[in-house]
């Protein structure tokens, strides 16, 4: 039963992770293995998901968190065990010509800065990414705010 919960609330959620995996990692075999971990870790975590916060603020700082240490390690993860209901899940969609370029913009910000704009850009308060992230409020105000200003002279060449 709860697998079953987990995987279907997975299924609503998965954007979260593809956002994560296409920031955080270059190639086809990086993002299937970030995927998985990232899979791995939030399947672990999920008996203790309480639902104090939303689903998709929980697996977004999971997958914020598996990102980030993915980066620090600079090497592949080992591969976990395959599972069929897991793998069929890593079928990435095809993004537009805007929405590839809006992704390799935000992938030349710094990792964190990235995990900051996809959580700003998905709707989140600056008081849950603060929450997510650990940065205080007024940082997290003071670095959307210089994010934004980053991706306006990216995405302009001005």
């Amino acid at each position: 039963m709860i697998e079953k919960s987990y995987l279907e609330k997975l299924e609503e959620h998965k954007g979260i992770i593809y956002k994560m995996v296409n920031l955080y990692a270059d190639n086809d075999e990086d993002r299937k293995d970030l995927y998985q971990e990232i899979i791995s870790q939030s399947w672990s975590a999920y008996p203790r998901f309480k639902g104090e916060a939303k689903f998709s603020t929980w697996l977004y700082k999971i997958s914020l968190n598996v990102s980030l240490s993915f980066l620090s390690k600079q090497k592949k993860l080992t591969q976990i065990r395959d599972h069929d209901e897991f793998n069929s899940y890593f079928e990435p969609p095809e993004l537009s010509e805007r929405a590839d370029w809006l992704y390799r913009c935000i992938k030349q910000l710094s990792e964190i800065d990235r995990g900051i704009i996809m959580l700003h850009l998905d709707g989140f308060t600056n008081t849950e990414i603060s929450e997510m992230t650990g940065i205080s409020r007024n940082s997290t105000n003071v670095k959307l705010h210089r994010i934004k200003q980053q991706l306006t002279t990216l995405l302009t060449g001005k």
